[in-house]
């Protein structure tokens, strides 16, 4: 049953007053990732730092807001001064909303509608001939991006879904998965090539990594260099569809929870909360050092040539081939693992990543985090 206004207002009142509150220890940035949110969002010192503790408040204060509007949600992201947008299809709700500290935005369509039209998509013939499609929360529609729009026009008509809530936009992306590739923590697949270790997990008293799934095969071992010792074998993988797969390392090898940040030293990881829409999020590669962006749009579908990959995050942060999958964080929380793009950072470009949480759920892994 439908909540009522009144029971959002008593949900969000109970979760306290945490906009107001001092920043989590927790919100503290990663060695080099400030410098990088400088660089690449063009911002002050001052204003990287505000960045990273708004974003944490958002992440904390989020949940209860989202719990309390149930079937009206109609998405969640940060605006550019960084504070927290909420919508909702009622607007009884936006005394709540705005009693919480987020900015309300009335929308027409709930987030659940938004997403049925893109789950239709993702199994509608014709899908090859688009670039990629995702919910847009902030226009309140789902977006499809293709070199030929009337081709994409039939794509949607074909799959029956209500065309109103679809914007089709020209684009001239044809994301690829990195192949042949290396990261900070290089790995050599046996029939594969180079990667990158995204974050150190467990299963059980087993450890390992997850990476990107075009980055092995069931079975798959894995070297420190061509011709190395092996270190470990893949156990799992998922791609197409999905983009992770996980890795066991053999005895004699330690998963710890960092990843590389350049000279300044390690990166500790806390914990896979997850961003919004709007919050900025940076990947280490030493192939192209920190870069930062913000999350353009979540649960992103994108078509590959072996096939289409659905539930990516998509994102403004350049990233060069070679980097499959690095790391993606946002503060000290890990995000995903680079899955492919277009462009480069000369000219810029689209990444995508893999979210860890879904990984994490379907592999039945435990994140590893840095002690505090």
């Amino acid at each position: 049953m439908p909540r009522t206004p009144l029971s959002i207002a008593g949900a969000v009142l109970a979760a306290g007053v945490l906009a107001l509150s001092a920043a989590p220890a927790s919100a503290q940035p990663a060695p080099g990732l400030i410098d990088a949110l400088r660089r690449d969002l063009g911002l002050s010192a001052a204003e990287a730092s505000a960045r990273v503790i708004n974003e944490q408040r958002a992440r904390d204060i989020e949940p209860a807001l989202r719990d309390g509007l149930g079937d009206r949600f109609g998405g969640s992201w940060l605006n550019p001064s960084g504070r927290l947008v909420m919508a909702t299809t009622h607007a009884g709700d936006v005394p709540a909303i705005t009693a919480r500290g987020a900015q309300p935005k009335l929308v027409t369509r709930p987030l659940a509608r938004l997403d049925a039209i893109k789950a239709a998509l993702d199994v509608a013939h014709g899908r090859e001939k688009v670039a990629a499609w995702y919910v847009d929360v902030v226009t309140n529609s789902v977006v499809v991006l293709a070199a030929d729009p009337a081709a994409a026009g039939s794509f949607v008509r074909g799959s029956g879904v209500d065309a109103s809530a679809v914007r089709v936009e020209r684009s001239a992306e044809r994301p690829v998965p990195y192949a042949d590739i290396r990261g900070g923590d290089e790995i050599y697949v046996d029939g594969k090539g180079r990667c990158l270790v995204g974050f150190s997990v467990r299963q059980g008293a087993k450890q390992g990594f997850v990476t990107a799934g075009h980055c092995g095969a069931n079975g798959a071992l894995v070297r420190t260099r061509p011709g190395g010792p092996v270190i470990g074998k893949f156990e799992s993988v998922s791609f197409p569809r999905n983009d992770y797969a996980w890795a066991s390392l053999y005895p004699g090898w330690n998963a710890i929870g960092y990843i590389k940040g350049g000279p300044s030293g390690q990166s500790p990881i806390r914990g896979a909360t997850e961003s919004y829409v709007g919050a900025s999020v940076c990947s280490y590669s030493p192939v192209s050092g920190w870069r930062c962006g913000v999350i353009q749009q979540l649960n992103t579908s994108v078509t590959y040539p072996e096939g289409t990959v659905t539930g990516l995050t998509r994102t403004s942060v350049c990233s060069e081939p070679g980097s499959s999958g690095a790391p993606f964080v946002s503060g000290d929380q890990a995000q995903g693992v680079l899955s492919g793009g277009s462009g480069n950072c000369a000219t810029g470009g689209t990444t995508y990543f893999q979210p860890i949480r879904r990984a994490l759920t379907a592999l039945q892994l435990t994140l590893v985090t840095a002690p505090r």
